[in-house]
């Protein structure tokens, strides 16, 4: 696999296929080719977009349907809310999405890159947009590059400015959730600075990436193109060139001076390396800069249709089938990956659906194990119940001893617990001192504390009293 963009005959290769040998920044002006894919990835496209957008505005069984609440170290997700102690659910969640990055890669290449990542769905289809209306085509744009933006590039970038400030409220709601969000609006920034830094920070990053930064994102900043010669095997989808087709190359004009020689598809017109929005070119191999946006696949059809040929000089293949005609789609990776997989989404599953409306801990009381009444008739335990609402609302839970036979005294029962906090109760447990002297020399007694609210829920919870043995 090719990890540069190479160079022409008798020249060092390029460092990087935005860079010009004197180290100047290459500015990306892709030509636009509106193909199969190109319409396809655009409805997907606004489909994500939209779906940003709308998320935190959306509710499931009266919570949000997505809140990474970080200040209270809880998470909420289609309905359901995590507490910082489900770590065994943030791992096995990591763990799916890890191997469904490998899988996928080993079946379509980089599809992520090119088809679902934000920063090539935001940049191909708002900000390159957006960029056209103002300034026109590519060659006004580098028009401008030369002589200078004045107002038109002024006016672009303030767009940009006010679509990154909508970008960074987006993104700020999904951690402080929406209600909070129009409350900070409506407030001074000093009421908030913490919030108001993060929006404040976030705008600034999206500007300079979608406005200057842009593809060297992907191709300097992102590992991920580093790691596609470990997750790519020679029969993964990627985008490549038909060398068997399309060698050896000449243009119209040489296709005419010498009618003899026998050339083949490819008429070198640079159609493909025209629309590449990171200035590659794609007939030199598999590189760490291709995305997969499939641009080259749309332009490349247009001049073969043109030319009255078949489309797919290039398409969607693998290094196998472009080489030797062939490729084979069952292989390891592709049976122990999904195994993998399988198995940690139905232990999360599993996880998933044990996850209760409230969490209940019992834990010994902060002061003496336990205590003699009465002349050591009875003893009485000092026990803590942790009580933690799921909920979005609040909620009263009442506390019973259920076994043994005894006396619970609470001193706040029930307790009202609020949507998504905890409380603590200290309650005390009065049982017969005589209850020890059954058990042995273990001086403990097995207890049963049952909590419940006032709708469905019921949880039985096991401790162990202590008392003289």
């Amino acid at each position: 696999m090719s990890t540069s963009s190479g160079g022409a005959a008798g020249k060092p290769p390029e460092v990087l296929s935005t860079m010009y040998d004197d180290g100047r920044r290459r500015y990306m002006r892709p030509r636009l080719f509106k193909g199969r894919f190109w319409q396809a990835r655009r409805v997907l496209a606004w489909f994500l977009i939209l779906a940003f957008s709308l998320i935190p505005y959306l509710k499931l069984n009266g919570k949000p349907l997505m809140l990474l609440d970080l200040a209270n170290r809880q998470f909420t997700l289609f309905g359901k809310t995590f507490l910082a102690t489900d770590t065994i659910l943030l791992m096995l969640f990591m763990l799916s999405v890890l191997i469904s990055i490998f899988l996928l890669t080993a079946l379509f290449g980089r599809v992520w890159c090119g088809w679902a990542c934000p920063q090539t769905v935001y940049l191909e289809f708002l900000f390159r947009p957006i960029e056209t209306l103002f300034e026109g085509g590519p060659e006004k744009q580098r028009r401008l590059d030369r002589e200078g933006g004045g107002l038109r590039r002024a006016m672009k970038n303030i767009a940009f400015l006010g679509i990154a400030a909508f970008l960074s409220h987006t993104f700020l709601a999904y951690w402080v959730g929406i209600d909070k969000l129009f409350q900070w609006m409506q407030q001074s920034p000093v009421e908030h600075p913490g919030g108001f830094l993060v929006m404040a920070a976030v705008t600034l990053l999206i500007f300079v990436d979608f406005a200057w930064f842009r593809e060297q994102t992907c191709i300097v900043a992102c590992p991920y193109g580093r790691f596609q010669s470990v997750l790519l095997d020679r029969n993964s989808l990627i985008v490549g060139y038909d060398h068997e087709r399309g060698e050896s190359r000449g243009t119209t004009r040489d296709r005419k001076r010498n009618p003899e020689t026998d050339y083949g598809d490819c008429i070198d017109c640079g159609a493909c390396v025209k629309t590449c929005p990171t200035g590659i070119d794609i007939r030199r191999g598999l590189q760490m800069e291709c995305v997969n946006c499939t641009q080259c696949i749309d332009a490349c059809d247009q001049v073969m249709e043109k030319l009255d040929k078949p489309r797919g000089l290039i398409r969607y293949s693998s290094q196998n089938e472009l080489e030797h005609g062939r490729s084979e789609f069952i292989r390891p990776r592709l049976i122990f990956y999904p195994l993998i997989l399988v198995l940690a989404l139905s232990l999360l599953g599993f996880k998933l659906h044990g996850i209760e409306s409230a969490e209940v801990k019992v834990l010994r009381g902060l002061s003496a194990p336990y205590t003699v009444l009465d002349g050591g008739e009875r003893v009485s335990n000092s026990v803590r119940l942790r009580i933690t609402n799921r909920e979005s609302f609040e909620r009263p839970f009442w506390i019973e001893l259920a076994e043994p036979a005894g006396e619970l005294v609470a001193p706040m029962n029930p307790i009202r617990v609020r949507p998504g906090e905890t409380e603590t109760a200290a309650v005390f447990v009065i049982t017969d001192a005589g209850l020890f002297g059954q058990a042995a020399v273990t001086g403990e007694v097995p207890a049963v504390f049952t909590v419940r609210d006032s709708l469905t829920f019921l949880k039985r919870t096991d401790y162990k009293l202590l008392g003289p043995k």
